[in-house]
């Protein structure tokens, strides 16, 4: 497989290929995945595209991977093992539909874990109503291990995504309500006295468990609210100098209320960065919101609803995002736009390297709800303001001016030029 492919590629190949076809040929691994050499390869018929997006012209080598397509449904499954006598003809290999797939390469992606994702989003939408959007956010910082700060006003149903969530994969839920008296032994736990024994012994709080309610968050004192910060970025807990780790997976849904800010605490830089995103739901359009009413009549959806999945699948499912490609153009990308917002006037603070980590990470997770396993730039817009405005801290006369940390990542998005 280490040697330079000689053979040539027959002319059948110019014509679009079902989905199912199957070529079996020697081939050699690269960085880029599995590459084929394309001699006698008809590019304009089939499109081919290198991940520059430039056309394959004679001669040269194509990735075999779903970037270098145009389509998906031009893309080819390739056998990493040499041609059998039978399927050579004359130093040239032929196009036979009765071949059998052959094993996962870099051009499809794993079906059990895209599956998956898509019956736990159709199990999310049938209590979340109008908001595909969030649900999809929502299931992309959950596969990057992440955590999700919801802003909107009562009622739109931020807890009940939380309830959804938790009981579609079947994990346990806790939900914690922040007032000004909260103490943070009320969230980790703490030492408790048992008579029985005449010893202390660790009671755990409700932080053990795998989604994590904090609502109203900005309700409890900045003392209580750091309570927070070891477990949401270590996933662990210490209590009397002994370590507690977390369930996995450990996910935290914090709300708060934009209107309201009597009796408030503004969350500190240190406690924004750790969220992944920052989502709004929103109100329903007007047929969502009859569709509601009328879902509501005797029970709850939420009160029927039925675990898809489980937390295990989950953990694997966090594991398989790390094996998302990402070109280092799109990593230029992404880095570069997070660097922009710390040169920018308007800004007292910028995002932080944890961020530009965050929305690698979150790309990743985002290809894979697509059904990919390659990041596009495409995929980084689409996150860039979920994952980075909520990061940043306008200075005084942006604020009163009424600028939006929002308004400043779009222009950015604007001035950079994404990869080609």
């Amino acid at each position: 497989m280490g040697d330079k492919l000689n053979h040539r590629i027959p002319t059948e190949l110019t014509c679009a290929p079902s989905p199912d076809t199957t070529l079996h040929c020697p081939l050699r691994t690269t960085t880029f995945g599995f590459v084929i050499y394309c001699e006698d390869f008809d590019a304009p018929r089939l499109r081919p595209r290198m991940p520059s997006g430039r056309h394959v012209r004679k001669g040269k080598h194509l990735a075999m991977c779903p970037r270098a397509f145009s389509e998906p449904r031009h893309i080819l499954t390739f056998h990493a093992q040499p041609p059998s006598p039978q399927e050579e003809t004359n130093g040239k290999l032929r196009l036979d539909e009765g071949f059998r797939p052959g094993p996962r390469t870099a051009n499809t992606m794993p079906n059990p874990t895209h599956q998956t994702i898509s019956v736990l989003k159709k199990n999310l939408t049938r209590v979340i109503r109008g908001k595909d959007e969030v649900v999809d956010l929502l299931l992309v910082a959950m596969l990057c291990n992440g955590h999700v700060l919801i802003e909107d006003v009562p009622g739109v149903g931020k807890t009940t995504l939380a309830k959804t969530l938790a009981r579609s994969i079947r994990g346990t839920f806790r939900r914690i309500q922040f007032t000004p008296d909260l103490l943070p032994t009320d969230i980790v736990g703490g030492m408790i006295y048992s008579p029985k024994t005449g010893e202390f012994g660790f009671r755990p709080g409700p932080v053990f468990c795998n989604v994590l309610l904090g609502d109203e968050i900005n309700r409890a004192s900045p003392r209580t609210q750091s309570a927070l910060l070891e477990a949401m970025s270590e996933r662990q807990v210490t209590i009397e100098g002994t370590l507690h780790k977390l369930t996995a997976p450990f996910m935290v849904l914090a709300t708060q209320n934009p209107i309201e800010y009597h009796g408030t605490y503004p969350l500190p830089e240190a406690q924004l960065d750790r969220f992944a995103m920052r989502l709004e739901l929103g109100y329903p359009d007007e047929e969502t919101e009859i569709d509601i009413v009328l879902e509501q009549r005797r029970e709850h959806p939420l009160d029927s609803l039925e675990p898809v999945t489980d937390a295990a699948t989950i953990v694997a499912a966090q594991a398989a995002v790390r094996d998302i490609h990402i070109e280092t153009s799109v990593v230029r990308y992404l880095t570069q736009i997070v660097r922009e917002t710390r040169h920018d006037p308007r800004l007292r603070l910028g995002a932080s390297p944890r961020a530009v980590l965050v929305l690698y990470r979150a790309c990743q997770a985002f290809a894979l709800l697509r059904g990919r396993d390659f990041v596009t730039p495409d995929d980084v817009r689409d996150l860039a303001v979920p994952v980075i405005a909520h990061r940043l801290v306008l200075d005084t006369r942006a604020d009163y001016s009424g600028l939006h940390k929002e308004i400043v990542v779009g222009e950015i998005l604007e001035r950079l030029k994404p990869p080609v």
